[in-house]
Parts: C-alpha cells; sequence; structure tokens
C-alpha cells in the first residue's frame, strides 16, 4: 500500500503549488490532447479486463482542473447486464484514510488539536504495549505507522468484527510490535480507528462520520459517498465483489468495517471522486471556496514516515514516504501522492500530481489483480513524458512466471486431506472453548467427521477443519476472503494445549495461537 516523494525539478508550476496556489488552475494554454487517452485507453482497459479476469472497472482522469475521462467499463455483476458507470458505486477501502487525516489537519489548523500533541490529552486511556512508548505516542504517529507493528497486525481480531472503536483501541496495549517504535514501518489500520476517535474527543462528540460527512463530502459535493458500509449491498448501482484468490473467479461477501470506519469503511464513485481530486489539485479549493487552508491540506502530504530510498527497478521513482493518509514520491521528475484501497473483492487507488494538475481515480471488483495498478502508471507514463511500455503486460508476464514456480497451497492442503488420514487422538478431543488474548473466544465443536469453528465477535463467519496429517488440519472458512489455510494444535499427551490458526495474508500475516480453556 504505502511510499515516499522527492521532487528533482522545481517547476514554475511546483512554485505555485508550495505558495498554495494551484498548479492545475494555473495553467492558461490548451492542454495538449493526450493520445493514449483518446486512441488506446477504451481499448488498453478491456484487453487488461479481459486479461485480469475483472468484471467491473471505473475511471476518472481529472487534467488542468476538467474532467477528461468519466465512465465505466464492463459489469456491476458477473452473469447480469448491469453496466458498471460514472455513478458506480464501490467500497474505496483505504482510500478512507486521507479523509481521516484531512480531518484532523483541519482540526489542527482550527487549534482544535495539536497533531503533536500526546494522544492520551485526547484518549486519556490510551495504551501501547510498551509504557515508553504509550507515554510519547502523538496523533501523528496515529496516522504515520509508527508504532513497529507488523503490516495488518490486530486485522485478524478487528476485520468484520463485532468489536467496536473503543475496545479496538483499549486493545490495541496486547499488540506486542515486533519493531522499534517510530523506527520500523508496520501498516497499521488499528491507528486510523484510534484517530478517528480524536475526532469526537476534539469536537465535543461530534462522529468521526459525521464530522468527514459535514466538512468534506456536503460541502465538496460528494452526495454519492457513504461513511458506513452497512446497507451496502442494498443500494442501488454497486459493483458486485469477486475474487479468485483461492480458485476459479467467485462473488464474496462485502466488507463491514463501520467498526474500523477512519481506516477504510467508504463508499464512493468516480463521479464524487472528480470532486475529491479536484479538491486536492487545487490547494482544498473546490469552486473557488477554501474548504480546507492550503497550509492545513499540506500537512497530509508532508512525510512522516521513510518507505523507501531506492531507485525502483521498473518505474521512474527513488523514494517513498507516507504522511497523513497519503503516500508520496517522486515519478519522472514530479511529486506523486497516492493510495490504494483493498476490501474483499474490491481494490482501487486514487493519485494526484499537483504540479501537473492530474488526478486519477480507478475502482475494480477483483482483488486478485494488478491491473488497477498498472492503469494509474499507465495514464502517469502517458502525461509526464515516460516512453511507452505496457506495464499491464510487464506486470501479467511476472504474475504468469511467478505462478509457474509455485505450488498451489490449496491444492497441497487438498492433497492431505485425500489422503483420509486417521489422527491421534479422538476428533472428540480437539473440541472445545480457546481463546487469544488480543482476538477474544472461538469455539471448536464436532460435526461428523469434521470439527467446525465459531468466532463469537465474528458474526456469521465459521470454519471447518479437515484432518490431513500430525496435529494440522485444513482450515476452509466459511467467508472465502479468509482462505484456506492450514490449522495445527499442539497436543501433550492425549490433551490438546492450543490450536494455531492462520488467514488470508490479505487479513493478517500472523498467526494467532488460541489457548484451550
Amino acid at each position: 500500500m504505502p511510499l515516499s516523494y522527492s521532487l528533482r525539478r522545481l517547476t514554475v508550476a511546483a512554485a505555485l503549488l508550495l505558495s498554495g496556489t494551484s498548479a492545475a488552475l494555473a495553467q492558461n494554454t490548451a492542454a495538449t490532447p493526450n493520445r493514449f487517452v483518446t486512441d488506446s485507453l477504451d481499448s488498453y482497459i478491456r484487453r487488461g479486463m479481459r486479461q485480469w479476469q475483472i468484471p467491473g472497472l471505473a475511471l476518472v482522469v481529472v487534467k488542468d482542473g476538467k474532467v477528461v475521462v468519466q465512465k465505466g467499463y464492463g459489469v456491476r455483476e458477473v452473469g447480469k447486464p448491469e453496466l458498471v458507470d460514472a455513478n458506480t458505486l464501490f467500497m474505496i477501502a483505504s482510500n478512507t484514510k486521507l479523509f481521516t487525516g484531512t480531518s484532523l489537519a483541519k482540526l489542527d489548523g482550527e487549534k482544535k488539536i495539536n497533531l503533536d500533541e500526546k494522544v492520551t490529552k485526547y484518549l486519556p486511556e490510551f495504551r501501547l504495549y510498551d509504557s515508553l512508548a504509550s507515554h510519547m505516542v502523538t496523533v501523528r504517529d496515529l496516522m504515520s505507522h509508527h508504532f513497529g507493528f507488523k503490516t495488518f497486525q490486530g486485522d485478524f481480531s478487528f476485520f468484520k468484527s463485532n468489536i467496536q472503536r473503543a475496545e479496538i483501541v483499549r486493545r490495541m496495549r496486547l499488540m506486542k510490535p515486533g519493531g522499534q517504535f517510530r523506527r520500523d514501518y508496520g501498516y497499521s489500520n488499528s491507528g486510523f480507528v484510534a484517530a478517528g476517535e480524536v475526532v469526537p474527543a476534539a469536537t465535543g462528540g461530534t462522529s468521526w462520520e459525521n464530522y468527514v460527512q459535514q466538512n468534506l463530502l456536503q460541502p465538496l459535493g460528494m452526495t454519492s459517498t457513504y461513511t458506513t458500509s452497512a446497507g451496502f449491498a442494498q443500494r442501488p448501482n454497486i459493483a458486485h465483489a469477486y475474487s479468485n484468490t483461492f480458485g476459479p473467479l467467485a462473488k464474496v461477501p462485502f466488507d463491514n468495517w463501520d467498526n474500523m470506519g477512519p481506516a477504510a469503511n467508504m463508499v464512493s464513485n468516480v463521479t464524487d471522486l472528480a470532486k475529491w481530486l479536484r479538491f486536492q489539485l487545487d490547494s482544498g479549493r473546490y469552486e473557488g471556496k477554501q474548504l480546507v487552508p492550503w497550509a492545513a491540506l499540506r500537512k497530509t502530504r508532508d512525510a512522516n514516515t521513510i518507505l523507501n530510498s531506492r531507485k525502483s527497478s521498473v518505474l521512474p521513482m527513488h523514494f517513498t514516504t507516507y504522511g497523513l493518509g497519503v503516500l508520496a514520491a517522486d515519478y519522472n521528475g514530479k511529486q506523486l501522492f497516492w493510495h490504494t484501497g483493498g476490501a474483499s473483492g474490491e481494490v482501487s487507488n486514487v493519485c494526484f500530481v499537483p504540479e501537473a494538475g492530474l488526478g486519477i481515480a480507478i475502482l475494480t471488483n477483483n482483488d486478485n489483480q494488478s491491473f488497477f495498478e498498472m492503469l494509474r502508471y499507465q495514464l502517469l507514463d502517458s502525461y509526464l513524458g515516460v516512453p511507452y511500455v505496457d506495464r499491464s503486460a510487464q506486470a501479467l508476464k511476472r504474475k504468469q512466471q511467478a505462478e509457474a514456480t509455485q505450488v498451489d497451497p490449496t491444492k497441497a492442503l487438498a492433497e492431505r486431506v485425500s489422503k483420509k488420514n486417521k489422527p491421534a487422538l479422538p476428533l472428540s478431543a480437539y473440541t472445545g472453548k480457546f481463546e487469544n488474548r488480543l482476538f477474544g473466544p472461538i469455539s471448536i465443536s464436532q460435526k461428523g467427521k469434521q470439527l467446525l469453528i465459531e468466532f463469537p465477535t465474528h458474526p456469521g463467519l465459521t470454519a471447518t477443519l479437515d484432518y490431513m496429517d500430525g496435529q494440522e488440519f485444513r482450515t476452509t472458512y466459511s467467508d472465502l476472503v479468509f482462505g484456506v489455510m492450514p490449522a495445527k494444535f499442539e497436543v501433550e499427551g492425549n490433551k490438546v494445549k492450543t490450536v494455531e490458526l492462520r488467514v488470508n495474508d490479505y487479513v493478517e500475516y500472523d498467526p494467532y495461537v488460541f489457548g484451550k480453556l
């Protein structure tokens, strides 16, 4: 997801940007038509969607204050005729983070908070695993991935759960970091949940949802953008979610991230995101009105975390940093700002290059593909003077080469199950209640020749366990997004002590150990 920036050429446009004047609106001459956009874009997208198995895609391109492209491709739902258009809704997932960062930067500019004040001033009960870090962590740290956590640490506990925001923030003290505070980067969704909790603390009770609605969405006229995902499936004109991570392309359930709203919960379309891009490109103005002071908006883009300082072997980039919900990098001599978003079955990116007056948003409904990123780079290349290379073809070739040398893990697990080995202990020995301090309780019961896991903190989620060998079972989650993974029991004598569960890396990389109660 995240990245850094460096400015290699200071142009007149960049100078205007730094002074708070929009580079996009400062250009008085008509832009030269982009041949890739006018002659090749549609065929490039349709070919890429076919090759990457993407049912639907929506795109908007803003250039020099005007919308150049705003349209949809493909279908909303496989097997049905309804087409994606510019008003089709997608989950934008972590593209939510810049709305949160902008809200807190605005509050900072209004002196209602201080980004560099300790979090405990606003959330007195806030604690981290390390007591020293607990005393040092600031509001800025919450949105800069500074905790030393591993990327996605804690997300299995909180993702699609009924654990509410205050409890997520409280449980952050149970998350033992693998790295050092403010030195080791790990992408943290829970940090943005905590940042969202600062909003009501600083405003006398205005929720994060209402603050974003009142201060950003309403002034921008983003009338089809929502801060809650509950009820998304019932809205008209939605893109259904798909994945082929664990087999053929299949529909997957929509995420409900209301409990993690400030990190990943918003729903939008490219019509509304065109307004967000114009706002970003015009230094916090929209339709001539300053909605967020430039001094505040600029703080969202300042580099808080260095992610990379080495030249890319593929892209014209050298540095990557993270601000307040937005990545930054150099791209062929221009400052590039962007973020990606990954929801179950839907991935997106939103990017803008103020020096070039350029903004791009791409929304898609297959989560197992890189085309949504390659299309962005292809458009950047075409506008920023990079010689043409088919980015999608490059990435597809790399993907196919990697797949050719990899063993399908799902198939390997199925082969172990097919041997019909018998466990040393009766299945009843593996049943009972188990608990992980961060995650909470689970229960395992016997259902015929299988075991069934139920997750009280994750409504509707179950998993079946099929014996493989040793003390290992295949775990098949009822929600495809969690994956098909191995589970390992620890046994002493004839007693089960623990079970170790894994989920799809998309949710969280590390396993969880649950002790038997």
